[in-house]
């Protein structure tokens, strides 16, 4: 737990940290005249250490430099991100972004060749979840934004959609047919759980007594899924899950660092680290003060080649603090 184990105990003992947040992004929203939303989500290519801001209504900007220059990447896009995760690398350098508001879903690549653009019915999304295994991701899934948790399910690669239910909060694909879905929490559905689909979405069944709002992420040859008060993990897509330890108020996360023990997942109160795969976690290094907290729009990033966490939310500038001294 390194660095974040030093912030924190030079935070409550009132010293000087080891290493503090420093702004990266240099009124890149201002310059580029954003529209709405300003700075709006940030991705970190793990391969590379390269950055990637999604610029309100400008689309994509890159750094290859750890935030010290940015430039626009790949063909400008209207509309933004909100929501961590909706946007995401997978095998290969695919790189999938998903908007709330402006264009459908964007399929493109680290080599910043023209975007791909699926059916405008995936625009106004919060995120989207597909089939990285299968090179034209012919499964995937997305959530309508501001739709009593509608999920919309492709089996084309994205060429139509079509309406699988509302009440979802958050979701995983593992094949061409078999994901998971977290229910959200609504006056019909006071006590949400896990479900899981065999059949590309067309029936779910319960798989998990756990409730979250945060996306699932996947390391090694296991899938985690932070949830109110644990982080889990599957092997078995799905079928049955462990508890790998004890979170509180977990809101999203986790993010890989170098090695498979090593994460960081943010809470309401700052970022934690485990050095032993989520068994035990280190006490909260906070968000910048200029961040005034967490909010649902917070996003939290690493750079396993720089050694870098990286902080932001909507509308913010984006923050990085250096984990080695």
């Amino acid at each position: 737990m390194r660095l974040l184990t030093l912030l924190s105990a030079a935070v409550l003992a009132g010293t000087t940290p080891a290493a503090e947040w420093e702004v990266v992004s240099a009124d890149l929203a201002k310059k580029e005249k954003a529209g709405y939303g300003g700075l709006c989500g940030v991705l970190v290519d793990r391969s590379t250490g390269h950055v990637y801001l999604n610029v309100s209504d400008k689309g994509l900007y890159r750094s290859e430099d750890a935030g010290k220059s940015w430039k626009a990447f790949a063909t400008p896009f209207k509309g933004r991100t909100e929501w961590p995760g909706g946007m995401a690398f997978g095998p290969g350098g695919k790189l999938v972004v998903a908007l709330v508001y402006g264009s459908p879903i964007l399929v493109g690549s680290a080599k910043g060749e023209a975007w791909k653009v699926l059916d405008a019915k995936s625009g106004h999304v919060d995120w989207f979840a597909g089939d990285w295994a299968d090179p034209d991701m012919k499964f995937l899934v997305a959530l309508k934004h501001e739709a009593d948790g509608l999920l919309l399910a492709s089996h084309d690669g994205g060429k139509t959609f079509a309406e699988k239910g509302k009440g979802f909060a958050a979701a995983w694909v593992f094949d061409g047919k078999t994901a998971v879905a977290a229910e959200a929490k609504t006056k019909d559905t006071p006590k949400p759980g896990l479900k899981r689909t065999a059949d590309g979405g067309e029936t779910w069944t319960p798989c998990g007594d756990y409730t979250t709002q945060a996306l699932p992420k996947w390391h090694g040859d296991k899938l985690y899924w932070l949830v109110d008060g644990a982080l889990l993990t599957t092997a078995d897509k799905g079928v049955t899950w462990e508890k790998a330890g004890a979170v509180k108020d977990g809101k999203y996360g986790p993010v890989f660092g170098k090695d498979a023990k090593t994460m960081f997942v943010l809470t309401k109160d700052g970022v934690i680290e485990s050095a032993d795969g989520g068994a035990t976690w280190g006490k909260p290094v906070p968000l910048p003060k200029e961040l005034k907290g967490w909010s649902a729009l917070t996003w939290l990033e690493y750079d396993p080649v720089g050694d870098y966490l990286y902080v932001m939310k909507m509308t913010s500038e984006l923050w990085r603090m250096k984990r080695t001294p």
